[in-house]
């Protein structure tokens, strides 16, 4: 019987453990915390939003083979992963249509977490709290892993499924990325994905607590990103699913220094150009307040006006037509100031890390370490917000499990 060591219980490594142990391996999960999967405990507000409703290749970003990404996304597909949420796991799943996310019935994150670890067990696999992972090494055909306390691990094989570097105080210290570039394998440079952004000193610090719907544009130099959905002003600066989305652009402007800090243009409204100018035309006494406070919160109406230098109260047929083209120009396509971000403090994800181009996508083992296989979040790729990154998670630690386990 093969013996196969998980480094790491978080989303991957857990379901790296179920899928070795279920193809025959004796299987050993090792987790630095006391509990692990403390990333699908504080997922979704709490809820976990364990898959998209519909899945875009097209949004995962790397650095490396898009083609090699593309096989992995495949190598479960979303309708067969959500079969075993629901057939093997036992948990139900529903569909928020709004958002086009899925989460447990119970909207419960723990029953999640719980239920992948309470799956492994039923498996087969033996889990190890409190373990904390000081080294891999290789030996002969095998693999040994060394723990901090003197504990070691014989393998055939190691699947590292240790996270990233994103909300360090779930456990995640990077790990798994350090001894993958001590083994000698290709890494690129890692960054905070899916963060907040901070304006010091922050404009709109006064709006703190409004939220609406926005289209938000990064750019920087040859990097794009578009994203629409929730919006929320903070106190340092900006939140919500369509800052995070688009996040990664301005993260690696101000990291990289390869290109201007990215510009960030917001879109306010679903409103273009011309349906702005016909809602801006003289109508009797009505005023721009009274035309703009139709389509958005009031408190950021006043700010937008300030923005554009366009007062409130000037009736519609009074404005000029610099002013009327300021407005909209603020309106359409404004500029949302940013300064930072809140790093991996506040990041979901990890951004960069091991070259596709180095693992098998059929089974997650090192191209220059055999024995070694590698899942989850130390890879070089990420997807937006709602599920996709646990979508990433599940395949590529099924396809690590499977391949550990049945490897010769």
């Amino acid at each position: 019987m093969r013996r196969v060591v998980v480094i790491g219980a978080g989303a991957a490594g857990t379901m790296a453990a179920i899928f070795a142990a279920t193809a025959g391996a004796e299987t050993m999960l090792l987790e630095r915390t006391r509990d692990g999967g403390r990333k699908i405990l504080i997922s979704g507000g709490g809820r976990c939003n364990v898959l998209p409703s519909g899945l875009d290749e097209g949004r995962f970003i790397t650095d490396s083979s898009p083609n090699t990404l593309r096989k992995l996304v495949r190598s479960w597909p979303l309708a067969e992963q959500k079969s075993f949420f629901e057939q093997e796991v036992g948990i139900p799943l529903v569909e928020e249509s709004e958002s086009r996310k899925m989460f447990p019935a119970s909207h419960k994150a723990r029953d999640v977490r719980d239920g992948l670890l309470t799956l492994a067990r039923q498996r087969g696999a033996s889990i190890f709290f409190d373990t904390q992972v000081a080294d891999v090494v290789q030996r002969g055909a095998g693999w040994t892993v060394a723990c901090n306390g003197g504990a070691t691990f014989d393998a055939d094989a190691v699947i590292l499924a240790t996270g990233g570097l994103s909300v360090p105080m779930t456990g995640s210290d990077g790990t798994g990325l350090r001894l993958l570039e001590r083994l000698g394998h290709t890494m690129h440079p890692t960054y905070a994905a899916l963060t907040p952004l901070v304006a010091m000193p922050a404009p709109y610090a006064s709006l703190s607590g409004v939220s609406l719907t926005v289209t938000l544009t990064a750019t920087s130099g040859a990097r794009s990103a578009t994203a629409s959905g929730g919006f929320l002003f903070t106190h340092i600066g900006y939140s919500g699913p369509s800052v995070l989305d688009v996040s990664h652009v301005a993260v690696r402007s101000r990291v990289e220094r390869d290109a201007p800090p990215a510009r960030v243009a917001v879109q306010w409204t679903p409103l273009g150009d011309d349906e702005w100018i016909e809602r801006l035309k003289p109508r009797g006494a009505r005023t721009v307040l009274g035309a703009v406070r139709a389509e958005l919160p009031d408190r950021l109406v006043a700010a937008l006006m300030a923005t554009a230098n366009v007062a409130a109260d000037r009736v519609l047929s009074e404005l000029t037509r610099d002013e009327r083209q300021r407005l909209v120009t603020t309106l359409v396509r404004g500029d949302l100031p940013w300064t930072t971000d809140e790093g991996y403090k506040k990041a979901e994800v990890t951004g960069g890390g091991l070259s596709l181009a180095e693992i098998d996508p059929r089974t997650m083992a090192s191209r220059r370490c055999a024995g070694l296989h590698v899942c989850g979040e130390v890879l070089d790729a990420f997807g937006p917000i709602g599920g996709y990154n646990f979508l990433w998670a599940w395949a590529t630690g099924r396809a690590a499990g499977l391949g550990a386990a049945k490897e010769t």
